[in-house]
């Protein structure tokens, strides 16, 4: 059950006290504003859409499935990147369709989707 949710149950509860509803009422706004509200990207975030078109383009350019090292390799400027962040911006290049993963034998390998 969502904190939305329980609200809305505890509301019914005790709708014959004035101030606890008047109390809920102001909770379910806050939860709905806090919801709506936009954020802006973090910085790494930023980082991560300039590091993936540098992969994308990367497995573009290699033209068949290749390991992380090889993308590590063929990107000079991810040498500082850990493979957990360049797993994480693969698989949301996953996400967007624009690359698969195949995994022999207990080795991944990434491919730019034509």
């Amino acid at each position: 059950m969502t904190k939305k949710e329980m609200f809305v149950a505890i509301r019914k509860v005790v709708a014959d006290n004035a101030d606890m509803v008047a109390f809920i009422d102001h909770e379910l706004e806050l939860l709905d504003k806090k919801r709506s509200a936009t954020r802006k990207p973090t910085q790494k975030q930023v980082e991560n859409l300039a590091f993936k078109e540098l992969i994308y383009d990367a497995l573009v350019e290699a033209g068949e499935a290749i390991t992380m090292k090889d993308i590590f390799d063929a990107v000079p400027n991810i040498k500082g990147l850990s493979t957990q962040r360049v797993t994480h911006i693969l698989t949301a290049l996953i996400k967007e369709g624009k690359v698969e993963r195949e995994i022999i034998k207990k080795v991944r390998y990434y491919k730019a989707v034509a």
